[in-house]
């Protein structure tokens, strides 16, 4: 009977361990199955916001985690540039960064709201389909190469003994090996380092996120991740190193290599054709300087037209897609993209004076998120909007804009805005002015054959035209 107990308490105890055994097993699973979840879910979040198949080391940017934070690297150089020029270098070191910083980010802005502007790129366009969101999102750090650039620049600026410094204003000689170091070393070694990058271990680690832009903005010829960058930037030192070396560096220098770069660059991913006939068919233009067209056949295409802005290797090493020049053609004749005709018109129109910045061609990083008025960087742009409204106003031949087209299915949708802002359409004396707006543009609707023409908001206030009703029993 003993032996028997023993022998029961000893099951019951091997029960109890093989089930405590078995929980834990259950828990390491579960705990194992939510560790997965969890770097399938930051893997995907990282995927969605790199585009790369495969992240490889340096990916992103030190400063990647602190978001808007990021921008107080440059507050030393505005502080002893503007604030306290005193304390400035015998060269102004720090105010020319300043300037050149700014300058940069207005050559950024003005080649963004260039390209966002149907009315301007539409006859010339190049690639038809549009930019979503994911490629929004992705570009929205674009301006991490001029951290990067400002801080190596003031590194090698500061660094003990080396003497990169006390620059004069200008030098001429320097414009000229500027010019030389960049046509030869710097075109010559970016030709072969954008070949290796499209070499399918790199591609897939790094230069993928680059090409996730199928359809290309002015900015998206500086979205890159962080080592790609770094191999970037020490190639183009190259030119300003160079001319240093050869005693032609000069402050004026940077401004020269630093915005013609951007110039360049922005003019190569602006998805619109403006280099005239005359200048591209000129003999010998087209192996030492691309076009739009050119550049965006390595989007689309992706191995060829590896170029930085000189076709001349692409010629050289055979890399020169053949239906360059054809698409040259096609797009600045408005072939490559032709014009549609929208299916359906929605008709907008400005709500308070600050809602003009959010159109897309104002400022990307407002059109792209919610409309509100709580950012100070907004609310500086206020004495802004005054002009705004008197030009819209007073200047002659002004009439409705495209603000947004998009495409659903086969059916294509875009956004047409009434030159007025809502406090407008509340002064009767202002109800001739926008009914005529309105009207011109229901007409022009009509005529181009669009199926539907919806008025938004108070474009069909009762007071101001019966709902709509006034231009149907006019016409």
């Amino acid at each position: 009977l003993l032996l028997s107990l023993l022998l029961l308490l000893l099951l019951q105890i091997e029960r109890k361990r093989e089930k405590e055994e078995e929980t834990k097993k259950d828990h390491q699973f579960q705990r194992r199955l939510r560790y997965r979840k969890r770097e399938r879910a930051r893997y995907q979040n990282r995927k969605k916001k790199t585009m790369a198949s495969r992240p490889g080391f340096a990916y992103d940017f030190p400063w990647s985690k602190i978001g808007k934070m990021k921008y107080a690297i440059y507050l030393p150089m505005l502080y002893r540039g503007i604030v306290s020029p005193e304390n400035d270098d015998s060269d102004q070191w720090h105010f020319h960064m300043t300037m050149i910083v700014l300058l940069r980010y207005v050559m950024a802005q003005f080649f963004i709201s260039l390209s966002r502007i149907h009315a301007i790129t539409e006859k010339t366009r190049i690639q038809s389909k549009g930019i979503d969101f994911k490629q929004v999102d992705r570009e929205d750090h674009w301006d991490d190469y001029i951290l990067l650039q400002y801080i190596v620049m003031s590194m090698v600026h500061f660094c003990p003994g080396l003497g990169f410094k006390n620059f004069p204003l200008f030098e001429k000689k320097g414009m000229w090996q500027l010019l030389l170091l960049h046509v030869g070393p710097t075109e010559y070694v970016y030709y072969w380092l954008h070949r290796l990058l499209h070499h399918h271990t790199l591609y897939s680690a790094y230069h993928s996120h680059h090409h996730a832009s199928f359809v290309t903005e002015p900015i998206t010829g500086s979205v890159h991740p962080f080592m790609e960058h770094i191999m970037y930037t020490a190639n183009f030192a190259i030119p300003l190193l160079g001319t240093w070396m050869c005693n032609g560096a000069s402050m004026a220098m940077f401004y020269v290599y630093l915005m013609g770069f951007d110039l360049l660059n922005a003019i190569g991913h602006c998805n619109f054709e403006f280099v005239p006939k005359f200048f591209a068919k000129f003999p010998g233009v087209k192996y030492l300087l691309y076009t739009p067209s050119y550049h965006s056949l390595h989007h689309s295409r992706v191995h060829t037209n590896f170029c930085l802005f000189m076709p001349i290797y692409d010629y050289a090493y055979g890399t020169m897609d053949k239906s360059s020049e054809e698409l040259y053609d096609k797009a600045i004749e408005g072939k490559a993209s032709p014009k549609t005709t929208p299916d359906v018109v929605f008709m907008a129109h400005g709500t308070e004076l600050l809602s003009m910045f959010h159109l897309p061609f104002a400022f990307r990083s407002f059109s792209s998120r919610p409309f509100t008025t709580d950012s100070w960087m907004l609310k500086m742009l206020w004495p802004l909007t005054l002009p705004a409204v008197a030009a819209l106003r007073f200047l002659p031949g002004v009439k409705a804009f495209v603000s947004d087209k998009h495409r659903l299915k086969n059916m294509n949708i875009e956004t047409w805005v009434t030159p007025a802002w809502g406090f407008q359409f509340f002064i009767r004396s202002e109800f001739k002015h926008i009914n005529a707006k309105i009207e011109r543009a229901i007409l022009d609707a009509d005529e181009r054959g669009v199926r539907v023409l919806g008025l938004g908001a108070l474009n069909k206030n009762e007071a101001l035209n019966g709902g709509g009703a006034f231009f149907v029993q006019k016409h």
